[in-house]
């Protein structure tokens, strides 16, 4: 890569993976959040702290982290992508800085809002930038989906180990920091945002939308094909998604096996701040996150060697079985569980390379930038409220309810894909 591309994969890397480091270092602060907080008070009402209501305030931030990406593509075509990356890491700097110091729940929910807000941005914008501007385009595109797998793992056991010693709020400040920094580094970077947009049309990420008639126009064009299966397919895959991973830390805990275990015991004749333990579930929550770089690895070479139909129609069933089983296979003890885990982690993971290939197969070039942000709406935006979904089943039911749910929502997404599978060749814009 010559020294343009590099600038602009090494700003897109550091962007993308503190994105993913914020979205899933929240369900650690989840679990922490049910026990530091009782009730919510706003203009003088008072509503208890159960896992439904903290599922509602998390999916109102995941919700906006999806719903943004539709305007954020817009902007990103009329204004550029530098400026609206530099706003997406000032914006989750001071979203974590202002969670740092919530007095309650309804700061903390205002401080969601803004951090889901701000991140919305950056998936259109990175993208687009990468397009436009790296002539070594698929070399970008790699290192910038390693980054963002690297943000999804190591950053929920970054935040698992500063709360080894600190406060959640001391820590929420702490991860305020790169964010900023990056976003400095991002306003003062040079380099070319269009240098690989002039040898190609389709490079400029130009989605044929250039008015809200177009824009109407354009969707319904969409809508009225196979890409209506698409979107519920990923919409699926986005509630499962949010589903099992946002109350996964708080399951993990009530696990035999997972109990706290006193700092004191590990480290005797430290002074580790009194009462502080360390939570085995924090760190299986983060190694499951790790290991889905080997789902995105594999997901990404079955899509070049197969219709990611069929791939899909696998994955949805591998999440089928494991929501189905993942309890007994918890009781069975650390070893299965570790297993099941895994296995988890890796398909999960594995579909987001899938569905990536299935919407490029079903939608015209010429709609192409206007399919990923509908995409990105269905999985980051409707799947939000799978967190919602998990809190309500939690609060009004038990965990094997959840998963119940959980698999009915896989099996969903099998009978949607083979629909697709089963569909007329014509229906897949590559084939026409």
């Amino acid at each position: 890569m010559n020294g343009n591309d590099r600038s602009i994969v090494g700003l897109t890397m550091l962007a993308h993976g503190l994105v993913h480091t914020y979205e899933l270092s929240i369900p650690i602060f989840v679990s922490i959040w049910l026990v530091e907080f009782d009730v919510i008070r706003l203009v003088g009402l008072e509503v208890g702290v159960t896992g439904a209501t903290l599922g509602l305030i998390v999916t109102a931030g995941y919700g906006l982290f999806g719903l943004g990406a539709l305007p954020g593509g817009v902007l990103a075509d009329r204004v550029g992508s530098r400026p609206l990356i530099g706003a997406c890491l000032f914006g989750m700097s001071g979203s974590f800085l202002l969670l740092a110091v919530a007095p309650g729940l309804v700061t903390v929910t205002l401080a969601l809002l803004v951090w889901g807000a701000a991140a919305s941005v950056y998936h259109p914008a990175g993208l687009t930038l990468i397009s436009n501007g790296v002539e070594e385009r698929g070399t970008g595109f790699a290192y910038h989906g390693i980054a963002g797998n690297l943000g999804i793992g190591f950053g929920p056991l970054a935040t698992a180990l500063l709360l080894l010693v600190l406060g959640w709020s001391t820590v929420a400040a702490a991860l305020a920091v790169p964010a900023v920094l990056a976003g400095v580094y991002a306003v003062r970077a040079e380099f070319d945002e269009t240098a690989a947009a002039d040898a190609d049309a389709d490079a400029r990420g130009d989605t044929g939308v250039a008015s809200l008639a177009e824009f109407r126009s354009a969707s319904r064009t969409l809508f009225a094909g196979a890409f209506v299966v698409v979107f519920a397919v990923v919409m699926c895959s986005g509630l499962y998604y949010r589903g099992v991973l946002t109350f996964l830390p708080n399951l993990l805990a009530d696990l035999p096996g997972f109990e706290p275990i006193p700092l004191s015991a590990l480290l005797p004749g430290v002074v580790a701040g009194g009462d502080r333990t360390l939570n085995p579930e924090r760190y299986f929550y983060a190694g499951l996150l790790l290991v889905g770089v080997v789902g995105q690895y594999a997901g990404g070479k079955l899509t070049d060697r197969l219709r990611p139909e069929y791939g899909l129609v696998a994955v949805f069933t591998a999440l089928a079985v494991l929501a189905a089983t993942f309890l007994s296979v918890a009781d069975a003890g650390l070893g299965p569980l570790f297993v099941v885990g895994a296995l988890l982690g890796i398909t999960l993971f594995a579909a987001q390379p899938m569905y990536q290939a299935t919407v490029a197969d079903y939608t015209p070039a010429g709609t192409r930038g206007l399919s990923y942000g509908y995409t990105y709406l269905g999985v980051f935006g409707i799947g939000a409220a799978g967190g919602a979904i998990a809190g309500a089943v939690l609060t009004y039911a038990d965990a094997d309810a959840l998963f119940a749910v959980l698999a009915a929502i896989a099996v969903g997404g099998v009978g949607l894909t083979l629909f697709l599978v089963r569909g007329p060749d014509g229906a897949r814009a590559t084939e026409v």
